[in-house]
């Protein structure tokens, strides 16, 4: 079944693990989308995700609107819009807002039915 539907149209909650970052799911399982999941997240200013990995799920990503630093296996990279972005499993990775804008990305992740998340203490040689 086709879906056509605007972000407006879906909730929006607080990101497990993260801080003043919210995320919806546009377009998942329940939406019959049988291989992939496509969700925007929100990081407001002051916003955080935390360094964590997934040890089978990679993650494309897009950035619409705003600035911050993402950092991935300890390396930081300030991002904006136009901006896309590859994670491989198993790679650490964080995200942080310390702009006066909201930033927001989408984020496309394969379809499992289990998803794993390891929360990392410190980032790999950063910080």
């Amino acid at each position: 079944m086709s879906l056509v539907r605007r972000d407006s149209e879906v909730g929006r909650e607080q990101a497990a693990g993260a801080r003043k970052t919210y995320i919806q799911w546009l377009i998942d399982r329940r939406d019959g989308a049988p291989n992939f999941e496509l969700r925007k997240f929100t990081l407001e200013p002051g916003g955080e995700i935390p360094a964590h990995l997934h040890p089978d799920i990679e993650h494309e990503q897009y950035v619409l609107r705003g600035e911050y630093t993402i950092t991935l296996d300890g390396k930081p990279y300030k991002v904006g819009p136009g901006t896309a972005i590859f994670i491989p499993a198993n790679t650490v990775h964080s995200y942080r807002n310390d702009g006066d804008e909201p930033a927001e990305f989408l984020c496309i992740i394969p379809r499992r039915e289990k998803y794993g998340v390891v929360w990392v203490e410190e980032e790999r040689g950063s910080r």
